[in-house]
């Protein structure tokens, strides 16, 4: 039987991550490292955190209906297939990576999620400031291989698909917003079922994290409302930092 002081602490990492989420991004910061710390192999860990995170988005992407309504049917349904796509082939490349190599890369992953989430206005900035036609027509291969890495990896993800969109011309934050929604719940929801297949998910904790994830994001909603968004960007930067160097002293 588990440890009640482990099942708390999953607990609590999945609220603190539904509340980063719904405010700022960078949930996997908290989920990943929690299920490592609580003896999950690093593969397992990050396919039972992925689906631990996976509700918020079907509530982020609902919360755009109206956005997503105003899109082409077959641009939504053509951008869909293509994060499903990637998604199954991040997933499964996971499941074939060797756990000793995976080890090894999380630091890195963790790192590089980090500064994408630190850099993530300056990138927005930067690719919204009129670099988008003459990228435009890479827009799905960009899609393609955004949902690649999100099946494999989901820190970070957020901000490179906001990116992504910014870069090929989408000028209105709500559509961008709307579409990193929609496309992460779906490379989301089929990663996890390959997860699922492949029998890399703890169901005793993915489920439990999973609820209160979904606790975490609406709390989360209303504390958007009164916290100001750069104290929540710092407070996600240095637990990436940290939970960094903690990864790589771990694999040293």
């Amino acid at each position: 039987m588990e440890p009640i002081a482990t099942l708390a602490l999953l607990a609590i990492a999945a609220f603190g991550a539904g509340v980063l989420n719904a405010i700022a991004g960078g949930g996997t910061f908290l989920t990943f490292p929690a299920l490592v710390w609580a003896g999950v192999p690093p593969i397992a860990a990050n396919a039972t955190s992925a689906l631990a995170v996976c509700p918020g988005y079907a509530g982020s992407a609902l919360g755009f209906r109206a956005e997503l309504a105003a899109l082409p049917r077959a641009l939504l349904w053509r951008e869909m297939a293509l994060s499903a796509a990637g998604g199954v082939a991040g997933a499964l490349l996971l499941l074939v990576t060797p756990a000793k190599v995976f080890s090894g890369i999380v630091p890195w992953l963790l790192l590089f999620a980090t500064a994408l989430f630190a850099l993530g206005p300056r990138l927005s900035r930067w690719a919204g400031g009129g670099h988008g036609e003459g990228l435009a027509r890479w827009r799905n291969v960009g899609l393609l291989a955004v949902a690649v890495y999100g099946g494999y990896f989901n820190g970070g993800l957020g901000i490179l698909l906001m990116a992504l969109y910014l870069l090929c011309g989408e000028q209105r934050l709500n559509t961008v917003n709307a579409l990193k929604n929609l496309n992460s719940f779906v490379l989301s929801v089929v990663s996890v079922i390959a997860f699922a297949i492949g029998g890399a998910i703890v169901w005793k904790h993915a489920l439990l994290m999973a609820l209160f994830a979904t606790l975490g994001g609406f709390a989360g909603a209303r504390l958007a409302k009164r916290l100001p968004t750069p104290w929540v960007r710092g407070i996600v930067i240095v637990t990436g930092l940290v939970m960094s160097a903690l990864f790589f002293a771990r694999a040293g």
